[in-house]
């Protein structure tokens, strides 16, 4: 069974002792950064499955840190904030978040989500889908690197944003409602939370899309949800 390293970055001391704790003692390994800086030191060193990282940190704060996180990779990353309002949440989704942990929070909570995000951004690969890739139109997924393409070019897409856009060419012309892509993309425990949806098909246009105001295959059906088509 594969132990899952967690990178947590957050400048509260006591919040490493006591959430480290509470990982490790959930089969987690956790790595320790204090800073925006040294989180990117570990990352670089040690590339961990998942990062915990806090917004309000000095110097670097969490978004530069998350900005500069993307640049190197595509580890999912949580947020631990307490500014959970709807325009962080935007910022932080643009930056290329999986998902937000508002403070406080409780323990349990947070490694059941930590628990869903590795989940839907896990790199296995089933047999039965194993060299298969997915072709709608000019798209192209290739599951065994979990990478898209539009006319043969790469498209830079966080784990989240590629989990969706390949629910949606699976069954593409299937309208799917907000709920049914909420559960096939996070999980059933985010059933309730669909504002995930619309920011995160706002996100995904802007990087296949040529018009992302006037989209071409990420289609909007008002009054149902959304369909992709080639």
């Amino acid at each position: 069974m594969k132990v899952y390293s967690i990178l947590l970055i957050d400048d509260d001391p006591s919040l490493h002792k006591l959430l480290g704790q509470y990982l490790e003692d959930s089969d987690f390994q956790v790595l320790h950064a204090e800073s925006g800086m040294d989180g990117l030191k570990i990352l670089f060193d040690r590339h961990p499955d998942l990062i915990l990282l806090d917004v309000m940190m000095p110097r670097m704060d969490g978004w530069e840190t998350c900005r500069r996180i993307r640049e190197l990779t595509d580890v999912p990353i949580v947020f631990l904030t307490a500014k959970s309002d709807e325009p962080n949440r935007l910022e932080g989704f643009r930056l290329g978040a999986d998902d937000f942990i508002a403070k406080p929070f409780s323990f349990a909570e947070l490694v059941a989500r930590v628990e869903a995000v590795l989940r839907r951004t896990g790199k296995t690969i089933s047999p039965e889908s194993a060299g298969r890739s997915i072709v709608c139109g000019p798209f192209e997924l290739d599951p065994d690197r979990c990478q898209a393409t539009k006319h043969g070019k790469p498209i830079s897409l966080t784990p989240t944003e590629y989990r969706l856009l390949e629910t949606l060419m699976k069954r593409a012309n299937t309208v799917f409602t907000q709920m049914q892509l909420v559960t096939a993309v996070w999980g059933p425990e985010y059933a309730d939370d669909t504002g995930y949806i619309r920011r995160y098909v706002w996100h995904l246009r802007k990087k296949i899309e040529d018009d992302p105001n006037h989209p071409q295959h990420l289609l909007t059906e008002r009054g149902f949800g959304y369909r992709f088509v080639g």
